[in-house]
């Protein structure tokens, strides 16, 4: 499976769009800061809170850059759907 993902801050002021193959280990590099010079580490997104499954590497990429370009409200309305209280859903794993 591949990944669309979004990391937020503590706060939720910053959202976080990416795309991957192996999400949980994505998602620990980003809180491992294993990425030095990342948007994540210098915006502390340390909280998965929404990601979606697609079956292709060239599907997941194509809706990543969809939803870079939407308005912050429609990528919170993802979030609500599945996870109104914004929970760090890799805690679950």
């Amino acid at each position: 499976m591949f990944y669309v993902y979004f990391m937020s801050n503590s706060g939720h002021s910053v959202i976080y769009t990416g795309s991957t193959v192996n999400l949980p280990d994505r998602v620990f590099a980003h809180k491992n800061g294993a990425f030095p010079d990342a948007f994540t580490l210098k915006y502390n997104c340390f909280v998965l809170v929404w990601y979606e499954e697609h079956i292709s590497l060239a599907e997941a990429r194509k809706r990543e850059y969809q939803i870079k370009r939407w308005r912050r409200d429609w990528k919170e309305r993802l979030i609500n759907e599945m996870n109104p209280q914004w929970k760090d859903l890799s805690e679950s794993w």
